[in-house]
């Protein structure tokens, strides 16, 4: 397992903090649910994004402070417990294995935060949490590509199929996967600090993207990718739904 060093003050980025955060900024709290094999992709837009915003405090919560393996050989190190995270402002919860999203101690805090929180988002399979902790219901959503027929099992009022971006409904953002994260944390950003806030943030990171292939939805991708990739998460597939219902189930009897 790898060593990260400790954490040294760099004088470019710590004035660049100065310059987002001026001394006496109020704390905005960020956190992300993160733990061994979570996808980094799904999470990095959300940090980079928020992490532009006046105030912002990152956190990356998991269990324990100890070292987790992003999948493939993304090695973080978490900020803050569940036990000893703030309330949060905003919770974001990427594409976590279902081992890890089918925990209880982590649908809890879910559940707990997402009901506080000033805004939710929830990327790829990441949204599959979400409903387990009874955060869908009723709700207009969407999700990767093999999570979207389990939506409506977590009380979910409207499925939107995939390609079509970044679904709204009132304080919740779910997406797909990969510039997910990126557009969900924009359009957050947008209903807490203000469009020119989104539009600067949009500006900084030159968020522009530009598909080489064209094949990143179900309709536009080869129907022999399509299966391909639908035999890769089968196993998965079953083992998420499985336990998200059960959770949700329990969830919705409390």
């Amino acid at each position: 397992m790898p060593i990260l060093p400790e954490k040294s003050s760099v004088p470019s980025i710590e004035k660049l903090r100065a310059m987002i955060s001026p001394q006496g900024t109020a704390p905005f709290h960020v956190g992300i649910v993160i733990g061994p094999g979570f996808i980094p992709m799904d999470m990095v837009g959300v940090q980079t994004v928020f992490g532009l915003m006046p105030g912002a405090e990152i956190h990356l919560v998991w269990k324990s402070l100890d070292l987790v393996e992003g999948f493939p050989s993304w090695w973080t190190k978490p900020t803050t417990t569940f036990a000893d995270c703030p309330d949060l402002d905003v919770i974001a919860v990427p594409m976590l294995p279902p081992e890890i999203q089918n925990d209880a101690e982590a649908i809890e805090f879910v559940a707990a935060q997402g009901r506080r929180a000033g805004c939710v988002i929830g990327v790829c399979n990441g949204v599959l949490m979400l409903g387990a902790a009874g955060l869908l219901k009723n709700r207009r959503v969407t999700s990767s590509h093999n999570a979207l027929p389990m939506l409506t099992h977590l009380g979910a009022a409207e499925v939107v199929q995939g390609g079509a971006g970044v679904v709204v409904d009132g304080n919740l953002y779910t997406a797909g996967p990969g510039v997910g994260s990126f557009e969900a944390a924009l359009l957050a950003v947008e209903r807490i600090f203000g469009r020119a806030s989104a539009e600067l943030a949009e500006w900084i990171i030159e968020y522009d993207p530009h598909p080489p292939f064209g094949r990143g939805t179900a309709t536009q991708a080869r129907p022999l990718h399509v299966s391909q990739s639908e035999a890769l998460m089968a196993d998965m597939a079953s083992q998420y739904s499985r336990g998200a219902v059960e959770a949700f189930a329990k969830m919705s009897r409390c």
